[in-house]
């Protein structure tokens, strides 16, 4: 038996160690945050993170797209962030001829970027805590009028705020009121939108996303999982739609790269914008979230990416079609069937019911609290048959694409007809744009398979009165053989072919169009999704503010805890500490990763795990240049104990000095729980290194250009 001896100096590590559950607001970080953080190890001033009049860190951080991070990493605009942020864009501008999915794209100076049309990143300028004029005298009134005067009230502070701006400031302006603490607390934010982003450089998806599915949410990893893209301004340096005559963005600041590597317990804090979490959802909440929302997504979506995959595997120009489709289905597939395993197995129900417990001991001497529980467990009862049927309806006949994107653009024509207004040259080109975007990443032999095997999923889900009115015709006309509907929808629609569909545009006739079977069920499948929604949204409503009162209550249970907000896609900072981390009985998994890895789990010709033949060169002759580790390798990922969720993917991981380390991409599979519940011992944030990054920039892009850009700490 060993001699256990704990210094003073081991206990203080531990605690320097340990996760620091917690997704910060930047602006509250002098109040809360930064004594703590200093101690760990951040040299940084809350005011060097956040100013709201100077230069700060926050400057450097970006919403990318539609729901990822990226950082400004050079005084020409560039960006990084992740491949698999990057990746609906890379398909999108992806062809057979072109296939940068598949071989990379590296340009060697501006005039070579590629603009991504529609692609945006949005600047966070200011966030302004506007709770005491939103929620002023509501105390004593009903959910349902609390709602309806706040909702008032946001949109007359967001006109008082545009109406400030210039005309020209406007169109570049987004401003919007967002809830915290679940409705206690109201913050509003304002952000610079730019529209003009171009594609700079990408690894192939062999290092962009090596192990795809089998190690996404998985520890060890070995994926370069980083992309690079460029935003530009006009002359002025201001936000502008694409032009040849735009510049590089000159930005208010830029993070310096650091080479020196990441050590165990080494200060590192990530900021970005974490999409969402439940941390102090009710039991009734979380049971819902587990059998309804998450096992909605589970068997369908395997469902529908099996048969994606073996297209995929089949054909190469559906692969490219298909791959940014997958990769967004299968995440939170995955995420979903984690989550579920994570809550069983750490018993999060039993704890949040002994917390529940404390609570109403607390509210039999509260009286505004008296109500909340049993109110809870009253109205999600109520919901629970209409929420199955809403998300089984959207991941089932939802996922059809014919009955989904397919019908959409039509039916806006149709609307217009049925209005009995004039179908304008205007209408139809942006109906026929819509069709040659959609075209361009569709196949009607692949969606046929998906129609029938999820139509037949769905009616085997749900009570019969859940079924959109086209079952009726599937059961009376074809004696419920999906197949042999789904065979004559894809071989009579017009949405399956574009000839057809163009003339009709051309000269749409509304009799016509109401015959086609596909657009008659994408009408009934509109009607049970309005249905639903309308069942469901007083009860929204009514849960929605007792989930906040009883958030209310638990804040003032606990006056000596600092409670932070739950994820909502606004900035947010998370500090904590590299680490490794003990996954099972007998599993230790150390804190990084080497390029050794990839090569041991290669698998040639492989979808997932198949190596580039300059890779494995590079590897064989150790031509890792300035970005090796002192131990000789490359190391390729690290794991810190950072507080983080969808939406943080591409955020910088950033060491106490303010120095980029890494990009976070992924959360590990042992704490899948993470969105719901925080599990201070096993949630790990899975990072690229900046250098493993830098080495495929230069070595393998050979795109030293980029190199020369940015601006090395060392």
């Amino acid at each position: 038996m060993k001699r256990i001896l704990i210094s003073i100096f081991t206990l203080l590590l531990a605690v320097s160690a340990r996760a620091d559950e917690g997704m910060w607001v930047l602006s509250l970080l002098s109040k809360m945050n930064i004594g703590q953080m200093q101690q760990m190890g951040c040299k940084l001033s809350a005011e060097d993170i956040y100013s709201a009049n100077n230069s700060s860190i926050k400057d450097a951080v970006i919403i990318f797209g539609g729901g990822c991070t990226g950082e400004i990493v050079s005084d020409k605009g560039l960006i990084f962030t992740n491949h698999h942020c990057g990746y609906s864009s890379i398909q999108q501008l992806s062809s057979v001829e072109h296939n940068y999915l598949r071989d990379g794209f590296w340009a060697k100076n501006h005039e070579e970027e590629l603009p991504v049309p529609g692609l945006q990143v949005r600047f966070m300028t200011t966030i302004e805590d506007v709770t005491a004029q939103l929620t002023d005298s509501l105390d004593n009134v009903s959910a349902e009028q609390r709602t309806a005067e706040i909702d008032r009230r946001s949109g007359k502070l967001v006109k008082a705020a545009q109406d400030k701006l210039s005309a020209e400031e406007r169109a570049y302006t987004e401003i919007m009121v967002e809830s915290f603490y679940a409705g206690n607390q109201y913050f509003m934010v304002t952000y610079n939108v730019y529209n003009d982003v171009r594609l700079v450089g990408t690894p192939p998806e062999s290092i962009g996303k090596f192990g795809h599915d089998t190690d996404n949410w998985m520890w060890p990893r070995h994926t370069g999982d980083f992309s690079i893209f460029r935003v530009y301004a006009d002359k002025d340096n201001k936000p502008a739609e694409f032009s040849t005559e735009n510049v590089p963005l000159k930005p208010k600041h830029h993070l310096p790269v650091s080479t020196a590597g990441v050590e165990m317990n080494d200060y590192a804090m990530t900021i970005g914008f974490p999409g969402s979490t439940s941390r102090y959802l009710s039991s009734w909440g979380i049971e819902e979230t587990m059998n309804i929302v998450n096992a909605s997504r589970i068997l369908p979506r395997e469902t529908k990416q099996n048969i994606w995959q073996e297209d995929m595997q089949a054909s190469e120009k559906v692969k490219i079609q298909y791959a940014s489709k997958y990769a967004r289905s299968s995440n939170y597939w995955k995420n979903s069937i984690g989550m579920n395993r994570g809550l069983n197995r750490l018993h999060i129900l039993d704890k949040k019911r002994a917390i529940e417990s404390d609570f109403a001991k607390y509210a039999e001497s509260h009286a505004e609290y008296k109500p909340v529980l049993s109110l809870l467990a009253k109205k999600y009862s109520e919901r629970a048959a209409d929420y199955k049927a809403f998300y089984y309806l959207r991941e089932c006949v939802g996922s059809v694409e014919i009955f989904s994107s397919n019908a959409s653009p039509i039916n806006y024509l149709i609307r217009i007809l049925e209005s009995g207004k004039e179908v304008t040259a205007a209408d139809k080109e942006r109906v026929v744009n819509a069709y040659r975007s959609i075209y361009k990443d569709y196949s009607a032999s692949t969606d046929e398979k998906v129609c029938a095997a999820l139509l037949d999923f769905y009616a085997k889900s749900v009570a019969p009165e859940y079924l959109p009115a086209f079952y009726q015709t599937i059961a009376k006309k074809y004696k419920n053989d999906y197949k042999a509907y789904a065979a004559k929808v894809f071989k009579t629609s017009i949405l399956t072919d574009s000839t057809k569909l163009f003339k009709m545009i051309e000269k749409p006739n509304l009799k016509e169009l109401n015959k086609d079977m596909a657009i008659q069920a994408a009408k009934d499948l509109q009607a049970k999704y309005q249905q639903l929604r309308a069942a469901i949204l007083p009860n929204v409503t009514e849960v929605d503010n007792a989930e906040r009162m009883f958030l209310k209550g638990l804040m003032e249970m606990n006056p000596d805890k600092k409670f932070y907000s739950d994820a909502n896609f606004t900035m947010r900072l998370s500090y904590g500490t590299v680490g490794d981390y003990e996954a099972a009985d007998a599993v230790h998994y150390k804190h990084y990763t080497t390029l050794k890895g990839v090569m041991e789990k290669e698998k040639p010709g492989d979808w997932e795990f198949d190596v580039p033949a300059k890779l494995k060169t590079l590897y064989e002759t150790k031509n890792y240049g300035r970005y090796a580790d002192k131990d000789g390798e490359m190391h390729v990922c690290f794991t810190t104990n950072n507080d983080i969720t969808g939406g943080n993917s591409g955020s910088p991981v950033i060491n106490g000095k303010g120095q980029l380390i890494g990009l976070a991409f992924d959360g590990n599979w042992e704490a899948m729980s993470g969105d719901i519940a925080f599990e201070s011992e096993l949630q790990k944030c899975i990072c690229v290194d900046i250098r493993y990054v830098l080495f495929i920039i230069e070595k393998y892009g050979e795109a030293k250009n980029l190199i020369d850009e940015l601006t090395f700490a060392e």
